[in-house]
């Protein structure tokens, strides 16, 4: 078969670091990447920013249809910045879930298609366990830890067992905090993407606004919400607009922000505090949000905790994430994978 076949050939490596390419196609960036060990020797990603800034969002149809114009150049720009060959790839990795279905395809397809024609060990990879093992690259980061994956489609608080051990602790009820940033600057009129929008101005203002106070603090079952706050900032900024008033957004942005973060900060720090561990580590596009990572920092330190997060480059997707998942999966006989892989948007 052919799972035991390359298993075995992978096992059978004799001395070094697997060299392992990382595939990433789940929503609007198209990257390939290859590690060894925890060493980035190539890190592509194409992004389709300028394609989606015009209709204000990602277009599921059009994302897909980028993917597959780019996503051999990026196979090949990864493998002449590594200076290397697919005949030095020893594993494959590839986001199979979650994210958008035609989207996924695109990347499973080709990474089958590789790892068929060069009978190499292909590995599926979980999104947001990718997002989590950004924080391994150039490390010596060990588990046990807590993470907080923070992002677009996804909130969560983990406690990370092992290297292939993600147990959750808490997560969104409803809608994840990075989908209640970009609607906020939907609705104040800011370009796609919008988080990094919401963040540059709420520099500029003042958080005098009360939105949608969460005045029990930290839910018992760690669990978060943030569709009753993005109403209220909605309903908020229609008010105004109907008495013929023009929100002031850094104000806004400001006000927003430290509601959404404060609550997310405060779970993360009760739920590390359940788990007796001393290490937090931040992930996921939200974790490049400059008031995210302060707030978590100067709090956990207050607490006697080690705060860690990816530089910036490592938060948004990126495929050296899914090469390091790819990695620690293939060392422990983990997530190997067929020719029948299959995307699975809602993994």
């Amino acid at each position: 078969m052919y799972i035991q076949r390359t298993k075995d050939k992978f096992d059978n490596l004799k001395g070094g670091d697997p060299i392992v390419m990382g595939i990433e196609s789940s929503c609007d960036e198209t990257a390939v990447a290859i590690v060894k060990g925890r060493r980035v020797l190539a890190n592509i990603v194409a992004s389709q920013i300028d394609i989606h800034r015009k209709y204000g969002g990602v277009v599921p149809e059009v994302a897909s249809r980028s993917h597959t114009d780019v996503i051999i150049p990026c196979i090949d720009d990864a493998l002449t910045h590594a200076g290397l060959g697919l005949d030095d790839i020893d594993c494959i990795g590839v986001t199979y879930g979650a994210g958008l279905i035609g989207a996924l395809l695109v990347g499973v397809s080709a990474a089958k298609a590789l790892a068929l024609c060069k009978d190499i060990p292909l590995v599926k990879v979980d999104h947001i366990e990718g997002h989590i093992c950004a924080n391994y690259i150039n490390t010596t980061l060990t588990p046990p830890f807590v993470s907080l994956v923070a992002s677009g489609g996804h909130t969560a608080i983990y406690k990370v067992n092992g290297y292939n051990d993600h147990e959750i602790l808490g997560a969104t009820r409803d809608d994840a905090i990075g989908e209640a940033f970009d609607k906020v600057a939907r609705m104040l009129g800011l370009p796609y993407p919008g988080g990094p929008q919401v963040d540059k101005l709420a520099k500029q203002g003042s958080p005098t606004i009360k939105f949608y106070k969460h005045d029990k603090g930290v839910n018992p079952d760690l669990s978060l919400s943030y569709s009753g706050l993005k109403t209220a900032v909605v309903n908020y900024i229609h008010n105004l607009r109907q008495r013929g008033e023009e929100p002031f957004a850094p104000d806004i942005c400001a006000s927003f922000t430290t509601e959404a973060v404060d609550l997310l900060v405060d779970t993360t720090l009760e739920a590390t505090r359940r788990t007796g561990l001393k290490t937090i580590a931040l992930a996921g596009g939200v974790a490049a949000n400059s008031y995210l990572r302060n707030k978590l920092k100067v709090e956990g330190e207050k607490r006697g905790f080690e705060i860690v997060f990816p530089p910036l480059e490592l938060c948004t997707d990126n495929a050296a994430m899914i090469a390091m998942r790819a990695y620690f999966s293939a060392v422990e006989n983990k997530n190997y994978a067929d020719m029948s892989l299959n995307a699975r948007p809602n993994l």
